[in-house]
């Protein structure tokens, strides 16, 4: 189990991100939140098995359709084990 912080960058408010992120961490079964920051940015910190959080971390790259994307940038780390579901942080 490890822990992956995502900040994405671009487009990424206002676009069903969240939600989107929320649905594809639940079809991986993957738990943490995610969260709208003040900057435009989206941050999604998730924790599970390294090749699903590896699945989610490509998909930040695309997110959803409306989505444009121009960074990703992920940082690893040691599980907490904190987490029993994936939610959005509003």
């Amino acid at each position: 189990m490890e822990r992956l912080v995502v900040r994405v960058r671009g487009k990424v408010q206002g676009v069903w991100y969240r939600a989107s992120a929320r649905e594809e961490a639940g079809k991986l079964g993957l738990f943490g939140w995610v969260a709208n920051r003040p900057d435009g940015s989206v941050e999604v910190c998730v924790e599970g098995p390294r090749p699903k959080l590896e699945r989610l971390l490509a998909w930040c790259h695309q997110g959803p359709p409306a989505a444009g994307v121009n960074l990703v940038d992920p940082e690893w780390l040691p599980a907490t084990n904190e987490f029993t579901q994936f939610e959005i942080i509003r």
